[in-house]
């Protein structure tokens, strides 16, 4: 996925109960895996894949999850839970056509469902110009962008 993380956190986000920061938790957590991008271009020069960062690695949330769990007050469950709700949603949908490790600590294979080809010397025309991009991406891109633009009619 390319553009469909932040409208997938605001889907979350409305997919949750009404309350104060829900829908800024799921979309801050919706773009937050890939923030490890300024570490990926700034500081280690490309040399390997950005979803290798711990922030693309769902065993690390799972460890946070349950390391945090007991501190959350009553008041900041929902907010929570939405946040880390849309990190998974993150993490599954760059499964689809990105490469997650899945099985960390045990393994450190990346798993892919669907492979994009290296046709267009960009990559990134290689992830838009391919099929999932129209048939998973945006959908939820409009489907989110319907649900904001009708929110308050």
């Amino acid at each position: 996925m390319i553009l469909a993380h932040l409208p997938a956190g605001y889907l979350v986000g409305r997919a949750m109960p009404a309350a104060p920061w829900v829908i800024p938790a799921a979309v801050l957590g919706g773009i937050l895996p890939d923030f490890d991008l300024l570490a990926f271009y700034l500081w280690d020069d490309r040399a390997f894949h950005h979803h290798r960062y711990w922030v693309h690695i769902p065993g690390f949330w799972v460890l946070v999850a349950a390391i945090t769990a007991p501190f959350i007050s009553r008041a900041w469950k929902l907010p929570w839970l939405a946040f880390l709700t849309a990190i998974f949603v993150h993490i599954a949908l760059d499964s689809i056509v990105g490469g997650i490790v899945w099985f960390w600590p045990f393994s450190d294979t990346m798993y892919t469902l669907i492979e994009v080809s290296a046709r267009h010397q960009n990559w990134l025309l290689n992830f838009i110009l391919h099929w999932t991009f129209f048939a998973l991406e945006l959908p939820i891109i409009m489907t989110a962008f319907y649900l904001w633009w009708r929110r308050d009619r």
